[in-house]
């Protein structure tokens, strides 16, 4: 909260090496745990240096990107998605995900 008493828009993110051993930032879209513990993040890479270029009036398309992770707060460890039936779990929560978004846009 700020001083005013308004709720400021923070942006969770993540910091995940690429194979150069190069860090990058991703933005945390959505967290979610399942009824059998396993807790699930979904990113997005934050471009710092790029601006929209395209019609606003048009929604931008992003990479989103899905890990299983263990741990909590700033101290997590993704764990890549490698199951055919956890990948259908993620693809419909993200579906669940752009519907309730553009509803909310409408």
């Amino acid at each position: 909260m700020d001083d005013n008493g308004q709720y400021e828009d923070v942006t969770e993110t993540v910091l995940i090496s690429n194979e150069e051993g190069e860090q990058e930032t991703f933005e945390v879209l959505f967290r979610f745990e399942q009824e059998d513990g396993n807790k699930y993040i979904l990113l997005t890479p934050m471009d710092e240096g790029e601006e929209g270029a395209g019609n606003e009036d048009e929604p931008e398309e992003q990479e989103v990107y899905a890990f299983r992770y263990e741990g909590d707060g700033e101290d997590i460890n993704l764990i890549p998605i490698e199951d055919d039936r956890e990948w259908d779990m993620v693809e419909e929560v993200l579906r669940t995900l752009e519907n309730e978004f553009e509803n909310e846009s409408n």
